[in-house]
């Protein structure tokens, strides 16, 4: 199951955009997000989770999704992805011209009643017809499972019930499986038996793993993962997001962290980290506070001090 060696190439997915920004409780303009997609693709992203087709009821900051997907001024070799819980989300981002949709489920029953209000099983007979529309368009599908490595509400979640999750989504259609820990409990031994179920069903190359630090585990779990050789991660600009649903998740792991201790393994990522920092400087800047990037803050604290 683990490579000899670790990836020379980790692709990284900054879902700050939408998940970072889609709790925020001040308004974030179209403008202030555009410009952030813009600085993170110039910073040398190539996938970035923008937005979502969600009811405006449940997520206001997204209302202005169409907007915002009409202003990106797109860059070639640039993915960006969507997020479309149901049938109806993905019908209206098709007009948007999305590269890529994403659909999620929990790994466990207390939290997708807590969240989506049904079933694990009723969330896959939700996503089944979105995924085969977005087939249809010739989208790819990816998918994410929540609290793969703890839920809020029940506790510890086996690698018996990833892996039900997974071949639901195997069973789908779903091109690519992302393994979530939504409230950040999780260790390194805890995810690689998470991830080991994943590539049962899934090849190496459509595995991801998308890491909260709420227990400052994130850095440690994506190490652990390297060792497997995966390769695809989340992360989100500045440590921007978190989860309602799941009390004390706050925080996605920084992108500008994880992509430091890439370059200190010596693994490529096309990424400048200087750009980055800037990204993140700026979207924190507009919602009043200070980066959540220990790397960030550090960066830009040895800058003033240059300058001074």
């Amino acid at each position: 199951m683990f490579s000899a060696s670790f990836p020379s190439h980790v692709t990284l997915v900054d879902v700050g955009p939408r998940d970072g920004l889609q709790n925020e409780r001040q308004a974030v303009s179209a403008e202030c997000k555009l410009e952030l997609v813009h600085r993170l693709q110039a910073a040398g992203l190539r996938e970035i989770e923008v937005t979502s087709f969600v009811s405006p009821k449940w997520v206001p900051q997204m209302a202005d999704n169409a907007e915002v997907m009409a202003g990106i001024q797109r860059r070639a070799g640039v993915r960006y992805s969507v997020l479309t819980p149901n049938l109806k989300g993905l019908e209206a981002a098709l007009p948007c011209k999305p590269d890529e949709i994403v659909v999620f489920a929990a790994a466990t029953e207390a939290f997708s009643q807590r969240n989506i209000n049904c079933s694990i099983a009723e969330s896959f007979e939700r996503f089944a017809p979105v995924v085969e529309a977005a087939h249809a368009e010739g989208l790819k599908v990816r998918g994410a499972i929540s609290c793969a490595l703890g839920c809020p509400y029940q506790g510890e979640v086996s690698a018996d019930e990833v892996e039900h999750v997974v071949r639901l989504m195997k069973q789908i259609g779903v091109d690519h499986c992302g393994v979530a820990d939504t409230i950040g409990v999780g260790t390194p031994r805890a995810v690689q038996r998470a991830m080991e179920r994943a590539l049962k069903h899934y090849p190496l190359v459509e595995v991801s793993g998308h890491f909260h630090d709420t227990y400052g585990q994130a850095l440690s779990n994506i190490y652990a993962c390297l060792e497997m050789g995966i390769h695809t991660f989340d992360a989100s600009v500045a440590g921007l997001g978190g989860c309602p649903y799941a009390k004390g998740a706050t925080g996605n792991v920084a992108t500008e962290d994880v992509l430091f201790m890439l370059n200190g393994l010596g693994i490529s990522t096309g990424v400048d980290i200087d750009q980055l920092v800037d990204a993140g400087a700026y979207i924190s800047g507009v919602i009043g506070r200070p980066p959540a990037s220990r790397v960030g803050k550090a960066l830009l604290a040895k800058r003033d001090k240059v300058a001074a």
